[in-house]
Formats: structure tokens, sequence, C-alpha cells
């Protein structure tokens, strides 16, 4: 029997069908949910990143996309859940800040309308803060308080790679719970995604933009990705443990599936880039076909 990986759960390049899983966890966690605040920031997001959204542009970074933004809203509330099933009390309002955050975690790279230089790759470094002072400005739209704010602020900074989190400032265990769990939905749901290493090479050209790393082509960057593989490990270490149980009681739960398939993609794939890098007088881009995605990036950037 094929075992079940991510992409036969729900279509994952489906927005809707995002939309419509993440309410339905919420669902799980409490029928009484109320999910207009998650909806509505939600519309509002993919409205931002396909440039409907009012004084913004669509976005035009290729890996940090609205689909990197979903993966890592449904891998949050899956952790969620199972934080829950865990025996971890999260209210309602603090599940929907955890969730508001995800959403936001990223526009720092969407560009305003008179922004006209570059694309949302020289943002890199400072996306961050530029997706944090975003939800402060719209966060009360959604029904956010000024401390639920401050909450959804501190998750978002749990994103950022040069972050040391035990430097964090968390107003309550509970939302450096849900940072933790941002954090770790972040680098799930990018890394386990199937075309991941297909996408890094769009993720060079945001590097260069950007001027971050010293990346001197898509294969060294494909290269040194071996080494993230071991970063990532090493910054997780302490929550690993916490995030697979939670991921594994989520998976259980809804789908009685009894592995952490993101872990599995994970696996398989820092394995397979593994085998392309060893093989000598070859190209590894070549051996990396999904979705056409090697190809789209040499027609951009010939």
């Amino acid at each position: 029997m094929k075992q079940r990986q991510l992409a036969d759960l729900i279509r994952m390049d489906s927005p809707d069908a995002v939309l419509e899983e993440v309410i339905y966890i919420l669902g799980l966690i409490s029928p009484d949910c109320d999910a207009g605040p998650v909806t509505s920031a939600f519309n509002d997001t993919v409205s931002l990143y396909m440039g409907t959204y009012p004084c913004y542009q669509s976005c035009n970074t290729d890996y940090h996309d609205l689909r990197h933004t979903t993966d890592d809203l449904i891998a949050m509330a899956r952790l969620i859940h199972g934080a829950v099933i865990d025996g971890k009390n999260l209210t309602q309002r603090l599940i929907n800040v955890g969730l508001i955050a995800t959403l936001f975690h990223d526009v720092g790279y969407i560009q305003e309308d008179d922004d006209c230089d570059g694309t949302g790759g020289k943002y890199t470094i400072g996306h961050v803060q530029r997706g944090m002072d975003l939800l402060e400005r719209h966060g009360a739209e959604y029904g956010l308080s000024d401390e639920e704010i401050i909450a959804g602020r501190a998750m978002i900074l749990c994103t950022d790679l040069s972050v040391d989190m035990s430097a964090v400032s968390f107003p309550t265990a509970k939302v450096e719970l849900l940072g933790i769990l941002l954090g770790s939905a972040d680098i799930l749901a990018q890394m386990a995604d199937r075309t991941y290493l297909e996408k890094l090479l769009f993720l060079y050209y945001e590097f260069r933009e950007g001027e971050v790393g010293d990346y001197k082509s898509e294969v060294d960057l494909l290269r040194k990705t071996v080494g993230f593989y071991d970063f990532i490990a090493r910054r997780m270490e302490k929550t690993a443990g916490m995030t697979d149980r939670f991921m594994r009681l989520h998976l259980s739960s809804r789908w009685d599936i009894h592995t952490n398939l993101y872990i599995d993609s994970i696996e398989r794939q820092k394995k397979y880039l593994q085998h392309i890098l060893k093989m000598s007088n070859s190209d590894p881009r070549t051996f990396l076909k999904r979705e056409g995605i090697v190809n789209k990036v040499h027609e951009m950037h010939r």
C-alpha cells in the first residue's frame, strides 16, 4: 500500500481548501469556535498577495509566496490542535492570535504601490519586522486587543532564524508556546513541501537581492542546504520532541495516520539532495523536475 503523504490529505495548492481545513480543525478544538477573525485575516492576506489589497503590489517573491503562507497556516493549525489534545489549555482568542500571526509572518516581503525598486526579495533581512509592524497597524481590524497584538508580534519574531529564541520577550508562557509552534510550523511547512528542493532556486535569487549569505550560485545554495538541515536540527533540538508529539497527535486524531508526515517528507528530500550532490560530473538541477520549476527559474533569470 502506498504510504500517505501530506499532498494526499488536502489540496495544498488551493487557498480555499486550506482555509476550509483550518476552520474544520478549529471546530475539532472547540465546536463553538468563532472562525470569523481568522477568516477575515485570511481573505485579506490572499488579497494582499494577489495584488488586490489597497496600496500594495502583488507578491513577486516566488519562494515566499502565498503558497508558503498557506502551508505555514495549515501546519500551525495542526500543531495547535495537537497541543490541545496534549492538554495545553489555549483559549480560542489566543489560538486566533497565533493563526493571524502566521498569516502576517511573511507579509513584509510585499511592496507598497510606490515601491518600484526591485522585488520584495530586497526585504529579506527586514521582512519579519515589517510583518510585525503590519500586524500592529491592522490587528485591531480582526478584533485583536493591544495586548494580543503584542503577543502576535512576539510570535512572528520566532520565525526569524537570526534571533535567539531565549532572548525573545514573551508576555506569558502560552504566548511563548505559540511562538515556538509558529517558528516550528514555518520550518516544517517549507522544508516538507514536495517542491522544496526546486524552490530553493527561487530562494537563491531572493537571497542575492537581499544580500543574504555568500551563495555564489543556485548550485552553491543547494550544496549549502545540507548544512542548513544540521543548523535547523540544532535550533529545534529542545522543542523538536514536543512539536513532533503535537503533530503526531493531530494526524492520528484527524486522519488516523500514526507517523509525522512532515518529518518523513523532510528526511526523504534531505536524502535525495545528498544523493544528487554526490553524483560526479553532473548538475544537480537536472534531477529536480517537479512542476517545471527549474525551467521557470531559468526563464526568469537568463
